[in-house]
């Protein structure tokens, strides 16, 4: 996305002008001139409500006024602007970018002073506006051989505002990075599992490493037995297609130190294993990489903004299949860390990889740690399909964490980790650990077991199985993955100050 200055309303050269309208307009600095540039019938159908201002409402009329530019002028709805607040601005906006979509709109105007709301500045609505847009514009790829329908895309923004348009142009631009950073990860978690295996999440870390300069390490079955990674290598037993151990590193910073670590999940396809899913149940199990999907979007919107920080990203990337040489429960298998874990539930493989992950990263010299996965359906029965659970072993640094999801709307729901959970999770006559201590409190326990590999590193885990598949189209998307964590992670890694009480 472009984005264009266009200073008054008489030099717009675009078919289409956005305009933000609210219960009291007058309120609007520049109202009058908006009316007098459209016409006075703006306000009669503003109050016969032919123009809806309730909140998230859409109402295009075409324009008939001078400028023979203009064509149609798209009003959005944005209530009482005294209670709106970033969020529900930004899913207006995703509403606003399906609309475009809708009318094949590529390229059109936006008066950002129409959007004001206290304490929202222009330059925060440039952001919001790109963000949101760009996220609700997105379609879901598809293989169909009867579309031919030419795809669109969000090409240029201009702006009517009196405000100073490099400050403006930066944050849209910044807005739309964030934007196209989820949409990636989302069309990753979109492929259909025979076209997106682990070689091929590798081979994408590869050339985003290529984009932006990151450093990357690939590791293949070989590599991964001969330093002996039993979590992930189990789970790929009875897989026919290799794994992977991805790493990449950012370096923003002269040296090596306060190193972020982004672990993720990529279980490209989950069966079950031989604690095998049901037949609706292993439905959508191609989202089971959602973990990995997150951490490369955030990678790739660290890669752009080049944040003065330092960051290892580590993926463990296979599928779990079922074949005469899979892992199964009773099982004792080794972990890359040494400890053993004794397989009570071959379903409950994602803790597997993570564990061989997370102490990969540390290896790397990761000084704080976030885990994401896809990890159970004990967090969707805890918080629903909207809220992502977290488990964390330092409240400092989950707060620091937190103040980054709020600034994106990402909402997180810390869970506890007692002592008698991490007991649970400890009991076992063969091993040190077993994978899976009971359904209850099955997602304290997932992660718990992830945190049995950190030792005393700041850790986050974050249990996403809920929020990063939509069952049904969204302010901010449509229907399938949502690339939720993206923005909070590189969010966090933007402001984190590695202070913390």
């Amino acid at each position: 996305m472009i984005c264009k200055e266009k200073k008054t309303f008489d030099e717009i050269t675009t078919e289409l002008l956005i305009v933000g309208v609210q219960k009291n307009c007058e309120h609007i600095k520049g109202w009058k001139d908006f009316v007098s540039f459209y016409g006075e019938q703006v306000e009669k159908w503003i109050r016969s409500g032919d123009i809806e201002t309730e909140r998230k409402k859409l109402t295009r009329i075409p324009y008939v006024g001078s400028n023979q530019h203009l064509q149609r002028v798209l009003f959005v709805g944005l209530g009482d602007t005294k209670t709106l607040t970033r969020n529900e601005l930004r899913e207006t906006f995703g509403l606003v970018g399906k609309k475009l979509r809708e009318m094949k709109a590529d390229n059109f105007t936006l008066w950002l002073e129409s959007f004001t709301a206290a304490p929202i500045s222009e330059k925060d609505i440039a952001f919001l506006f790109a963000e949101g847009s760009g996220m609700g514009f997105y379609q879901v790829p598809h293989y169909k051989t009867t579309c031919n329908v030419p795809d669109v895309y969000l090409d240029e923004v201009h702006f009517v505002t009196k405000e100073d348009f490099e400050e403006i142009a930066e944050s849209c631009k910044l807005g739309y990075i964030y934007a196209e950073a989820v949409n990636e990860a989302r069309t990753l978690v979109n492929l259909p599992p025979n076209i997106l295996r682990a070689t091929d999440l590798a081979d994408y870390a590869v050339n985003l490493a290529h984009q932006y300069g990151f450093e990357v390490e690939i590791l293949n079955k070989a590599q991964l037995e001969e330093l002996g990674m039993g979590g992930i290598l189990a789970v790929n037993k009875g897989s026919t297609n290799e794994p992977r151990m991805i790493t990449l590193k950012y370096k923003g910073m002269e040296q090596w130190k306060n190193v972020i670590g982004l672990v993720g999940k990529g279980v490209t396809y989950d069966t079950g294993g031989y604690s095998i899913k049901s037949k609706t149940g292993m439905v959508g199990m191609k989202g089971d990489m959602g973990g990995a999907a997150a951490v490369l979007g955030a990678m790739k919107i660290i890669g752009e903004t080049k944040p003065k920080k330092n960051v290892v990203a580590v993926i463990g990337a296979t599928d779990n299949m079922i074949s005469g040489d899979a892992f199964k429960p009773d099982d004792v298998i080794t972990t890359y860390s040494g400890k053993t874990v004794e397989i009570k539930n071959a379903d409950a493989e994602g803790r597997l990889v993570l564990a061989d992950a997370v102490t990969y990263a540390k290896q790397h010299g990761a000084d704080y740690l976030i885990d994401v996965a896809t990890l159970t359906g004990g967090v969707i029965t805890a918080l629903g399909y909207d809220k992502t659970g977290a488990l964390t072993n330092h409240e400092g640094f989950f707060d620091k964490f937190m103040e980054a999801s709020i600034k994106t709307g990402e909402f997180v729901w810390g869970m506890p980790l007692t002592e008698r959970d991490k007991k649970r999770i400890r009991e076992s006559q063969l091993a040190d650990l077993n994978n899976s201590p009971g359904s209850d409190g099955h997602m304290i326990f997932a992660g718990g077991f992830v945190g049995e590999f950190v030792d005393n590193t700041p850790w986050i885990h974050l249990d996403i199985a809920g929020t990063s598949d939509a069952s049904k189209p969204y302010e901010l998307g449509p229907k399938g993955g949502t690339g939720v964590m993206v923005r909070t992670l590189a969010a966090f890694v933007e402001d984190f100050a590695f202070k913390m009480d």
